[in-house]
């Protein structure tokens, strides 16, 4: 998607959302004193395309990139150390917008996950300032991580549903309640979600939860359906390596804990935006099959 797209959605975003939030702000004044000759729609759209670009370095990225090649569409470029400063500000909108403009629609089928978001590695923390108290150590299937932990739900049309940051030892259940709010019908998710009074719950609001068993449970009956599209939970598993290998939601290289939330938001933007997702095409696997709901 070109950068003049992004910047035309972006700014009528910030159309609204601009004269909305400076009238909520504690210190209210008539007109906000201006921070940077750049707006906040072309900070938000230099953040937001980088996740779209090839570069997998955001100074190599605005220097090598912005600055010689897209400077006719930003004339106020400021220097890279500026801009590193100004993308705190980005944070809240970028949020805003995602969550506003960029989630997916209820289909009745909702897969579940988490991934460790790794700051740094395991053998620097003790000399690492940048994240000295927020970050923990949590065990996962590939060894022992250091930093955050993203919880996703995706619809089988791989759109993002609802999303939560937690520490990285943080238990996969206990964000789930608030992830599944306003959500119903079948949701799929592996050992990590095994949970009867859990299940219980979901049931009683709409939503049934379906998992892998442990080799200590008896096997569960489900129908030929639900088998199926238990199978087809590793989409979200693709979902997950395209966030972190195509969008960068992922590196050690942060300056600050805004930034690193900063990178986080518009990464999910970046990947929310793509015109085509990891998916499950269930008119393909129902054929010939009784749907389950």
């Amino acid at each position: 998607m070109s950068i003049v797209s992004v910047f035309c959605d972006v700014d009528d975003f910030c159309i609204t959302f601009e004269s909305q939030w400076h009238r909520q702000l504690i210190c209210h004044t008539k007109k906000p004193p201006v921070i940077s000759k750049l707006s906040l729609s072309e900070i938000m759209t230099i953040i937001i395309y980088f996740h779209q670009s090839a570069f997998r370095n955001f100074k190599h990225y605005y220097q090598r990139l912005i600055k010689p090649h897209k400077s006719d569409y930003f004339p106020n470029l400021v220097s890279y150390n500026r801009f590193v400063e100004l993308m705190k500000q980005a944070l809240i909108p970028l949020t805003v917008y995602l969550k506003s403009q960029c989630m997916g629609q209820p289909t009745g089928l909702s897969f579940i996950d988490s991934t460790p978001i790794v700051v740094f590695d395991n053998h620097r923390i003790n000399n690492h300032k940048v994240f000295s108290e927020e970050p923990k150590r949590g065990k996962t299937s590939t060894g022992w991580k250091f930093g955050f932990k993203l919880h996703l739900i995706i619809n089988h049309l791989g759109e993002i549903m609802s999303f939560c940051l937690t520490t990285a030892n943080t238990d996969d259940r206990k964000p789930l309640p608030d992830l599944v709010e306003e959500l119903t019908g079948w949701l799929y998710g592996d050992k990590g979600y095994i949970s009867k009074k859990l299940a219980v719950w979901l049931r009683e609001k709409g939503l049934n939860l379906i998992t892998k068993v442990r080799e200590n449970m008896n096997p569960r009956e489900l129908k030929a359906f639900d088998k199926v599209m238990r199978r087809k939970r590793a989409v979200i598993e693709s979902v997950n390596d395209q966030l972190k290998n195509i969008s960068q939601i992922e590196h050690s290289r942060h300056r600050s804990p805004f930034n690193f939330a900063v990178n986080l938001m518009a990464g999910l933007i970046a990947y929310s935006r793509q015109p085509r997702k990891p998916h499950i095409d269930v008119s393909v696997l129902t054929k010939g099959m009784p749907m389950a709901f």
